[in-house]
Formats: C-alpha cells, structure tokens, sequence
C-alpha cells in the first residue's frame, strides 16, 4: 500500500516571541515539565514539540494530556513522531494477534500499555488483542488528538519535521515514514534554505571518542538535531532549543536531567583515548568478569576498557551492552558535575552536556 502525502502545518510566528523546539519526550513527564521550567517557557512563547512524545517513558497518558491541556492556548503545537502513530491501531485490529501484541509484550511499558492497564488486560497473559482493541474507545479524546497532529511544520525561516527530510522535494510531497523515520539524517549531507530542525536520532550517537548530548547545530547546512537521549540513555537529557524570534539565528538551550550536582575538588587531565559503545554497535568480549567491572573487547574496533558489569546484557562471553564510554572528563576545581554513576573507582558525571570519569573527590 503506497503511504499518503505527509500532512503538514503551516505557521505564522508573531514577531519578538520566543520558539522553544523539544523533541522525543517519549512519556517522562519530569524531564518535560524540568526543561520547560529552565527555560522559563511562558504564554508569551511559542512551544513546538518536535515528535516522538509518546512510547518508552511510564507515563505516556498523562503526558499527552499535558500536551493536550497546553495545547489549548494556542502558542503549543505538537507534530506526530514515529512513536505517536498509535490512533492506527483502530485501523489494524485484526493485526492483534501477531506484531503489535509481540511488541507491547516485549515493552511492557508506553501508550497502549498503560491504556490496556487501565482497562484492566494483562497484555502478557491474553491470546489475542483483538477483542479488547474496541476497549480503547474509552480513549477517543486523547486518539483524535493524536490524529489531528501533522506530519510537519513549516514556517518562513523553519521547517520542524521529527527526523529529517530530502532537499529535492516540496515539504508537503514527503510521507509520513519519510519525515519521521530516518536514521544519521545528519551524517546525509543535506543542506537547506531554511533551518531544518529535527529529533528522533540521539545526538550522542554521533560521537566515537566522547558522548554529548547538547543539541547539534550545523550552519553551513543548516540543520539542527536536539534528541537528547531521554529515556533512551541513562545519562540523557531533555533538550529545548530555543529561538530568540523568528527571524533569529542566535540560538541557545536549556537542558535538564534530575542528576545531582556536585563541585569538583582538584583539577584532571582529559584522557589520552576513549572509545563509546553505543547503541547498534555494542557488542563486546568478556575478557574477564569482575563483581563491579569487567575488562572487554569491543568486537568490531578490538578496542578494550573496563565495563560496568551492570551494564553487561548477559552472562554470555559475547554479550551485547548499555551505551558506555572510558572517556576522562578534564576538569577543574570548582567546576559542577552532575552525577549519573558512583562506584569505588570513582565517578561517572556529565559536564555542559558531555559524559565521563572524574577520579577525584566531589562536594
């Protein structure tokens, strides 16, 4: 079945109000409500939610209908991600008893598992999802909702689309799965006329020797990323970038993530060498398990470091693993750090956005 045009929405921002831009929320309502707290979000702004608001986080329902409730003024407009699409499921109903219940089974946490949950279905014990999908009806509200969204939003100086889009094409010419369902759409070599701002693909992915998750802007090509990892990474962030007005290109953020903040005591040098092992390409070597580290080989660089054995997916010499990097953070005293990590070595911290060791003594 070939997918129809991408819907898009077309806005005409006032001039001198702020645009804050968040993408990939994916139901943690803290991180939503901390980040727009940072960056003072008020009537007076614009909020564009770039996507991917729903699935992963445990409270998906009740940050829809944050979106829902804000959405209501009239300067709050969200765009539907690849995680969002879940009004369809009225249209595939017969489909209960195959992928979508493997899914949510294999899940057990984000939008329709906590409806089915409400409703009273234990998704993991029930043969088929067939009989209880009309059940979701008691839901209409928050489904036309959702289905109202657009696909993408366009404006004179910014298109906000979830994960990227091509430059040959009119915006409104794309399908749904070509806005919201590409990966790297960074590392494509795109360039636009206008900002291109998308989410979807965490930033820290970009990296190889060092995990940042402050949001990425490139002027030459003139896209900016902003997926900060929340939810999907343990020390991710939730980025909002935000745009002074319309016709401005001095952009700033704020970020927020609930780790605590500490002072570093001494100064240390960054590290030599580091490697991140990431999420598609985490396959390591158990060299040798330890009770809180083991030492691995990742199997495709060959590179070693010693790995939080927590983070170690399973018992097996040749294990897949959490994201995770041997990068030493350099740091002066005085400077703040916020801690995701601590363990007898020391800890794992995150400073302006960037993760790593820190060997000394904290405040």
């Amino acid at each position: 079945m070939t997918e129809s045009p991408a819907s898009i929405q077309w806005l005409d921002f006032e001039p001198g109000r702020r645009i804050l831009v968040i993408s990939d929320i994916h139901g943690n309502l803290e991180y939503f409500k901390g980040v727009l707290e940072l960056a003072e979000f008020s009537p007076r702004d614009y909020l564009i939610i770039d996507g991917d608001f729903l699935e992963k986080g445990n409270s998906c329902l009740e940050t829809l209908r944050y979106i829902m409730e804000l959405s209501r003024a009239g300067n709050v407009y969200a765009l539907r991600g690849n995680c969002d699409g879940w009004h369809k499921v009225f249209e595939h109903s017969r489909e209960g008893d195959g992928h979508l219940l493997r899914y949510l089974r294999w899940r057990d946490k984000g939008f329709l598992c906590e409806l089915f949950r409400l409703l009273g279905v234990d998704i993991q014990s029930v043969p088929s999802l067939s009989p209880y999908i009309p059940l979701l009806h008691a839901y209409d509200r928050e489904f036309d909702f959702i289905r109202s969204l657009p696909d993408g939003i366009d404006s004179k100086n910014f298109t906000f689309v979830h994960a990227g889009r091509s430059p040959d094409k009119p915006l409104d010419r794309h399908t749904a799965g070509e806005l919201n369902r590409i990966d790297r759409f960074m590392d494509r070599g795109d360039s636009f006329d206008k900002w291109t701002v998308v989410g979807h693909y965490p930033v820290v992915l970009y990296g190889e020797d060092k995990v940042c998750a402050n949001p990425v802007i490139n002027r030459e090509r003139k896209i900016i990323s902003i997926d900060g990892g929340c939810v999907l990474k343990d020390d991710g962030q939730l980025n909002a970038l935000i745009i002074p007005h319309k016709d401005s290109e001095d952009f700033s953020f704020a970020a927020y993530d609930p780790f605590p903040e500490r002072r570093v005591l001494s100064d240390q040098a960054a590290g030599s060498r580091s490697y991140y092992i990431r999420w598609g390409d985490s396959q390591v070597q158990v060299l040798r398990r330890g009770e809180e580290f083991s030492r691995c080989r990742h199997v495709r660089t060959g590179y070693e470091m010693d790995i939080l054995t927590k983070y170690l997916f399973t018992q097996e010499e040749i294990t897949g693993c959490n994201d995770c990097t041997d990068y030493v953070l350099p740091l002066k005293a005085g400077d703040k750090v916020r801690v995701v990590e601590t363990c007898s070595r020391g800890y794992f911290v995150k400073h302006k956005g960037v993760s790593g060791w820190y060997f000394g003594e904290l405040e």
